[in-house]
């Protein structure tokens, strides 16, 4: 069957995932684009539904992506040009999407080896940002993403959407206080680098210690005293122009160049 109508219960379901609530309530985030629906389907993650537009999509790679996901015994739904833009966020739309159901990730479940390398966040509020980290995390093989306290949604659209898919490639965790952070790291023998502008070790004059978590803080305020005073190593970035900071994903970009060098 093919879905025309902008009002359609599955159409409508999509648009009200743009919402925080709802992805929450249900267990599920959206994604399109052929590259992350791609990505998610070889990391195996639990893709509920494809959702694609066969007009979009004819003749070109997504094609197999469908072929693929439907001998599998894959649900998809077909929807009318029309219908795909208006459940998309995109210029151009690609044609294909999918709902998927949110992992389920703890602290534990994090393998740590000896040169391990995680990326904590703290209270960072952009959702852009937060994608843009994950894509560079798994650019550079890191372990996980630990997110900690009141953080943006790491399966918000516009997260989804920076990540470029890397969100299929690495463990992302969600943990509701700064101690359960500290705790894992002391359990697990992984030293904890904290960042900061008045750091004391100067990032690239000496090799960051591994198996490490290095924390960065929020876009505003950085990293409270607390953690400054909890971690084993604090780094500053040098800066030798006139801008006295950077932007979070660039500086996280920064520092982890240096730790998987």
């Amino acid at each position: 069957m093919m879905i025309t109508s902008a009002a359609n219960p599955l159409v409508k379901r999509i648009r009200k995932l743009r919402d925080r609530k709802h992805r929450k309530a249900e267990g599920v985030f959206f994604v399109e684009g052929v590259q992350p629906v791609w990505r998610a389907h070889e990391a195996g993650a639990d893709i509920e539904m494809l959702v694609i537009a066969p007009d979009l999509i004819a003749g070109g790679p997504a094609d197999a992506l469908v072929g693929e996901f439907e001998r599998v015994g894959g649900a998809v739904a077909r929807l009318t040009a029309e219908a795909f833009a208006s459940i998309s966020d995109r210029d151009g739309p690609t044609g294909v999407a999918a709902i998927i159901r949110e992992p389920t990730t703890r602290l534990d479940d994090l393998s740590v080896t000896s040169t391990s390398v995680f990326v904590g966040l703290y209270e960072v509020a952009s959702p852009g940002n937060l994608g843009t980290i994950v894509r560079t995390a798994d650019s550079f093989g890191v372990g996980g993403i630990v997110l900690i306290g009141d953080t943006a949604d790491p399966f918000a659209p516009a997260a989804v959407k920076a990540s470029m898919g890397s969100l299929f490639a690495l463990p992302v965790v969600h943990v509701e206080t700064p101690a359960e952070t500290f705790g894992w790291a002391k359990t697990s023998n992984v030293s904890v680098v904290t960042t900061s502008a008045r750091g004391r070790a100067v990032l690239g004059e000496a090799p960051l210690p591994q198996p490490s978590l290095i924390l960065f803080g929020s876009e505003g305020d950085g990293l409270p005293a607390g953690f400054l005073d909890c971690g084993d190593v604090d780094v500053r970035i040098p800066m030798r122009g006139t801008a006295s900071s950077l932007n979070l994903a660039v500086a996280a970009g920064i520092v982890l160049y240096f730790a998987s060098a």
